[in-house]
């Protein structure tokens, strides 16, 4: 997919400092300094979108490479929303996962409000009530 003029998408997840930034502003919730800098470098495949040489998206698979295949941190700046830029993202992850997860492997996610929408897109379908996702954040 292309994206708007102005916009540039590479295959490169940000840094640990534009991460944390791109989560806050997105409205997500926020990962420590420590997470990010263990985590980030786990990142099966990950992209950024640029615009101005700033980075304003990005999104990550994360997994065991066989199995599992988790699709998180999809997050655009607020200011460059509507533009399809999430749309962007989730078409270069989802080629990836094609290109690259083996036959039988599970692909997840976590969606967001009406972000479903734009994920059914993909092919991601809700798994409840079969299925119920559950987490916990760990505090110290």
């Amino acid at each position: 997919m292309t994206l708007p003029d102005g916009y540039q998408l590479l295959d490169q997840f940000p840094q640990a400092d534009d991460y944390r930034r791109l989560r806050s502003v997105a409205g997500m919730a926020p990962r420590s300094a420590e997470a990010a800098a263990r985590g980030l470098p786990n990142t099966l495949y990950g992209v950024s979108v640029l615009h101005a040489q700033r980075t304003v998206g990005m999104g990550r698979v994360i997994g065991d490479g066989g199995c599992f295949f988790i699709v998180v941190d999809i997050a655009v700046e607020p200011e460059h929303q509507g533009r399809g830029l999430g749309r962007g993202i989730m078409s270069a992850l989802d080629a990836w996962l094609r290109a690259n997860a083996p036959d039988s492997s599970n692909v997840s996610l976590i969606a967001d409000g009406d972000a479903k929408h734009l994920y059914a897109r993909f092919g991601f379908a809700e798994v409840g009530p079969v299925s119920v996702g559950m987490d916990y954040t760990v505090r110290r």
